[in-house]
This record gives structure tokens, sequence and C-alpha cells, in this order.
């Protein structure tokens, strides 16, 4: 115990002795500079390092919140075309204002360029290239949860038409998941619903009508649903 006391008392002592004695003082920033002068090129190349990431990740920022800006700004006659149903000039343009495509290419990673995945998913799958609307549409991400739900919805549609049933299943699924509400959940069970159906599943088919018949009976697809939920009952026992 008392070994211990002794050893707290030196400590304390030299501490002291540190912080009242100037040539102590004068002795540990002598040992500082003549590391920091040993190694000045390394610490140097940190600090310089530490200033390009510093000004990398600020710049970064500031560019991608510039184009954002201007992208937007150019969007704006292409947002236009798609509203009066001018798809062929929102999604290439008019010559003299880009259309959904160029924003894309020329905005990537922006919020522009990222809505643009969904406006031209949406006009290449009213055109039948389908393929095209699922590589746009899978690159489209949203908070908005009704807006991201129809992205799922609209990428099963163009996997349906291509004949991928297991795909179409699946997003319609995640359309069902995306934040369940009753103004669009029973639009996208209707659909999983019909995909199951051509899949063969009929079991999984009958499962999604009677979600829309017991979960949304004040929907608009209550009397299908339960119209086909009985034609697939008949079908299914014999």
């Amino acid at each position: 115990m008392t070994k211990k006391i002794t050893k707290g008392r030196g400590q304390q002592e030299r501490g002291n002795d540190l912080l009242e004695n100037p040539d102590a003082i004068a002795t540990s920033l002598g040992r500082g500079e003549s590391f920091l002068k040993k190694n000045a090129k390394i610490v140097g190349g940190i600090i310089g390092l530490g200033v390009l990431v510093i000004a990398g990740v600020l710049f970064f920022q500031i560019n991608k919140a510039n184009q954002n800006e201007t992208a937007q700004g150019e969007m704006f006659q292409a947002v236009y075309f798609y509203e009066q149903d001018s798809v062929d000039l929102a999604l290439n343009g008019d010559g003299v204002n880009p259309g959904f495509l160029e924003i894309i290419n020329d905005y990537s990673g922006t919020d522009a360029a990222n809505l643009s995945n969904f406006y031209a998913g949406s006009i290449y799958l009213s055109q039948g290239e389908f393929q095209k609307a699922v590589d746009h549409l899978k690159k489209f991400s949203s908070d908005d949860y009704f807006v991201q739900a129809k992205a799922y919805a609209l990428t099963g549609d163009a996997y349906l038409e291509l004949g991928n049933h297991s795909e179409a299943i699946n997003f319609y699924n995640k359309a069902v998941n995306h934040k369940a509400n009753k103004y669009f959940t029973p639009m996208y069970l209707n659909k999983l619903a019909i995909a199951y159906e051509e899949a063969g599943q009929l079991e999984n088919a009958i499962k999604a009508y009677d979600r829309i018949e017991t979960e949304y009976f004040e929907s608009y697809e209550f009397t299908a649903a339960r119209k086909h939920k009985a034609r697939l009952e008949g079908l299914a026992a014999n």
C-alpha cells in the first residue's frame, strides 16, 4: 500500500517538475521539434493528404449541387413535353432543350438524372421497349412511397411483357410490400395475382385476390378480385 502511494507521489513530483521547470519544458519541446525535423516530409505529406481529401469532398458536394441545379433547370422542358404526351421530344429533346436521355448522360448521379430514369423508363414501357424500360426503372430510387412503389410496379409490368414471370412477381411483391396502403396496394395485388396466374401458380394468385377481398374491401379492385378468386378456386379444384 505504501509503495503505491510513494509511486504516485513520484509521478506527481515529476509532473510538477515538468510544469515548473523551464529547462524540462524546453527539453520536451526540443524532442517534438527534432521529431518534426526528422520526419518533416512524412508529416507534411499526411497534412497535405488531409487537405486534399477535405478539398475533394467539398468540391464534389458543391459541384454536385451546381450540376443538379443546372440539370433541374434543363429538365423543365422535358417534363413539359412528357405531360403533353410528346414522349419522343421528352425522351430525346427538341434540338434546343435536352431530353431525359441527355440529362441522364450529362448529369449522372444527380437527383435530376435519377428522376429522368423514371420518366424514361415509363416512356419506353408505353412504346413497347420493355428491356429499356427495365434498365431505366431499375436505376431509379425514391424516398417517396408512392413514386417508388409505382416504379416497382412498372418494372413488374415490363418484365411481365418480356415473359419473365419470376421477375415480374418479384417486383410486384416489392410494390405490394412498400409501405402498404388502401389507395394503391390493391392495384398492385391485382397485378401480382395476374402474374401468379400466368406463371401457373394458382394458389398464390388466389391468396393475392383474397388479400384484396379481406384487407381492401372498399377498393375499386374488390369486386373483380372476388370474381377471379372464385374462378381460380374452381380451376384449382379440377
